[in-house]
């Protein structure tokens, strides 16, 4: 299956290549489930029982997304969560003797 990329177009690409990452993503996730059975089998032979946990593909971090805490005054897009770094423009808004709960958003 030869497919010319250059007569496809852009969108047709990023459609091939979202196809392409499911399709992996379901191959990658039943050789994972083939071989911890095959590992639970082979334990199971020899009278141990195990648990395997799956962390390693996921990520480690759950929760609910923070909302953010303070806002730029001109430009709503930018807001910060107060986890983390403080980004640039607060930072630069900060140096020039602006208290930060002036940024705050008021609930």
């Amino acid at each position: 299956m030869a497919t010319n990329f250059n007569k496809l177009s852009e969108r047709d690409l990023q459609g091939m290549i979202q196809n392409a990452e499911k399709e992996l993503n379901t191959r990658k996730d039943k050789k994972r489930k083939e071989v911890i059975a095959e590992i639970k089998k082979l334990a199971l032979s020899i009278g141990v029982t195990v648990e395997i946990s799956d962390i390693g593909n996921k990520s480690v971090r759950k929760g609910k997304k923070v909302p953010p805490k303070y806002r730029h005054p001109s430009d709503p897009d930018m807001q910060w969560s107060g986890r983390g770094m403080k980004p640039t423009w607060l930072k630069e808004l900060l140096a020039k003797g602006n208290k930060i709960e002036k940024y705050a958003i008021k609930k």
